[in-house]
């Protein structure tokens, strides 16, 4: 017979934490602004990522060992650090995106435990979410390559409905292991040679100086896309492809191909029953399905750029508090009226379209970077101006968004009221966007995707701080979107 006393040890080890005594390691985070401290003993053994870091590093005078950990959270590491303590994660009211980054840096810290329990959570009870944000969850999880349970939940879903991800607008941006693991399944539920097309449009994507017209392309263009897809090349359905497809769509890419794979795949063509010495993988399902609505969702998601945490966020900034609101009690509604991606990237669609309305909210994903900018309008967007007109307020914001590898978002208020905000003159409004200060949408092409136009000066005095920490001014985009705040009532 044994008797167990665990819920006892582990207060007594939060209170251990808390208490601070005797402790030897301290780790800085959110670039040493934050630090926490702790006994080396106790995280060496739950955590093998601490064992690793703590043998790397000399103490200093008072036998001390200090470790930086940008990469986390505050929030996140005081979740971390208690669990290893105590073994308990407290996640009443916490919010589903804090859930998935607490989870990202479980795996980092080696604590596998804690990271299978809230991946099998996240699949179990937060399958709106992930769905939601589909295309945010399927490239982190193969980024990071561990998620095995969510990894296969993900493929279950593209398996059926392929376009929520071969169609998204950040499909080229899949790590290699990802499309490597859509291309193994063999109920995939589109046509080979759309498998093909999507497979040569993300290894083109990989390599910018390949030259946009394949006759032009080099001995040497060939072989970078051959060792670019070297993995991919091998998954696709070759024979189940047909003839004509063969000729329009492989023909102009043989040089990709092995020698003998495309001498069989030309005699499989004339001569299908003959054997051939490449192998031949079966067929994949071909029956295409749209995703069907799910229940508790009559409509396409608010946005394509934000989630409500960040909805939250610019809440909480809005109504100036200094705690962030929780998704549960927003007091406002974010109204999509205008985005990129729906309605074109055309300047004047942008003066046509928010001409009127008030209280906005522009939300800007930068291309190339996980960076997420923006601002607020408290006052009424206005195409009218002749000559255009700077709006004066003191409740303007400009702002950058945690997302990706940006670990903290940045809030930046007015500083110089009197160019707070900018209408456009009507004859630059086929150039200009919105503007806020030194941060605007502009385009010489009168499309905000095709130039590397767009600017923001770090070095502006409009408003209080740099939201970018790039040394250039200039920037492309992938997507832009305008909200209506409206409060609720």
């Amino acid at each position: 017979m044994s008797l167990k006393f665990f819920d006892k040890l582990s207060q007594n080890f939060i209170e251990l934490l808390n208490d601070k005594d005797d402790y030897n390691v301290i780790i800085e985070i959110e670039n040493k602004e934050k630090s926490f401290t702790a006994h080396s003993n106790i995280l060496k053994y739950r955590s093998p990522y601490f064992r690793k870091e703590l043998e790397n590093i000399q103490p200093n005078e008072n036998n001390i060992k200090t470790i930086i950990k940008s990469s986390v959270s505050a929030q996140i590491f005081d979740v971390i650090l208690k669990y290893i303590y105590g073994g308990i994660v407290n996640l009443e009211n916490a919010e589903t995106r804090f859930i998935f980054d607490l989870m990202l840096a479980a795996n980092e810290f080696e604590l596998k435990e804690l990271m299978n329990k809230l991946e099998i959570l996240l699949i179990d009870t937060k399958a709106s979410w992930l769905k939601t944000y589909f295309s945010l969850i399927y490239r982190t999880i193969f980024n990071e390559n561990n998620f095995k349970n969510l990894e296969n939940y993900c493929n279950d879903i593209i398996a059926k409905h392929p376009k929520i991800i071969f169609d998204s607008l950040d499909f080229t941006s899949l790590p290699v292991s990802a499309l490597v693991s859509l291309l193994k399944l063999d109920n995939l539920k589109i046509e080979e040679v759309k498998i093909w097309d999507y497979v040569i449009k993300w290894g083109i994507a990989q390599n910018s100086t390949l030259p946009t017209n394949l006759e032009e392309w080099s001995k040497e263009n060939f072989l970078t896309l051959k060792t670019t897809l070297q993995q991919c090349l091998p998954l696709v359905r070759y024979f189940h492809i047909s003839s004509t497809e063969i000729f329009d769509k492989i023909r102009p890419y043989k040089k990709l191909l092995d020698k003998q794979l495309w001498l069989d795949i030309n005699q499989h063509m004339i001569a299908p029953d003959r054997p051939v010495k490449s192998i031949i993988l079966p067929a994949r399902s071909t029956l295409v399905t749209e995703l069907p609505p799910r229940a508790e969702e009559s409509k396409e998601p608010f946005s394509t750029i934000i989630y409500e945490e960040h909805v939250a966020e610019i809440s909480s900034w809005i109504d100036r508090k200094t705690t962030t609101y929780s998704a549960t009690n927003i007091p406002y509604k974010f109204e999509l009226i205008l985005s990129g991606t729906r309605n074109g990237f055309v300047p004047e669609t942008f003066w046509n379209i928010c001409h009127g309305h008030a209280e906005t909210v522009v939300v800007i994903k930068v291309k190339g970077t996980d960076e997420i900018l923006g601002g607020y309008n408290p006052l009424t967007c206005d195409n009218s101006y002749f000559d255009g007109k700077w709006m004066e307020t003191k409740d303007s914001f400009i702002f950058s968004l945690k997302n990706g590898n940006i670990q903290n978002s940045i809030l930046s208020r007015v500083q110089n009221i009197n160019y707070a905000i900018r209408n456009a003159p009507k004859y630059y409004q086929n150039r200009f966007g919105p503007r806020f200060g030194d941060i605007f949408l502009y385009s010489e092409k009168s499309d905000f995707t095709l130039d590397n136009q767009n600017q923001y000066s770090v070095t502006s005095k409009d408003y209080e701080k740099p939201i970018r920490t790039s040394s250039s001014d200039y920037f492309s985009i992938v997507n832009y979107e305008v909200f209506k705040i409206v409060r609720k009532s």
